[in-house]
């Protein structure tokens, strides 16, 4: 194998690890938190509101764009070490 066919690979390999685990996350809070644990979520309260009813409405949107702009930081960094980044 030529070496860049295996800086290659491993580039790919971080991608796919680095997209797994922030989706993960996201489906984490989307559907967790949003859905299965809204029940015991719903016993704490942010600004009078149930944090259950919060996340499902607003806190899984947060962190969607927390996840968006983490993933940006991460691939630009991943793009340099592996010397495929944009000038």
């Amino acid at each position: 194998m030529k070496e860049s066919e295996i800086k290659r690979k491993a580039y790919w390999k971080a991608n796919l690890i680095t997209v797994s685990v922030l989706l993960s996350i996201w489906f984490f809070v989307s559907f967790g938190c949003s859905i299965l644990f809204v029940d015991q979520l719903d016993n704490i309260r942010i600004g009078g509101f149930k944090l259950g009813f919060w996340m499902s409405q607003q806190g899984s949107m947060y962190v969607f764009v927390l996840l968006i702009i983490t993933y940006i930081y991460l691939m630009n960094k991943l793009d340099k070490k592996y010397d495929v980044h944009e000038d």
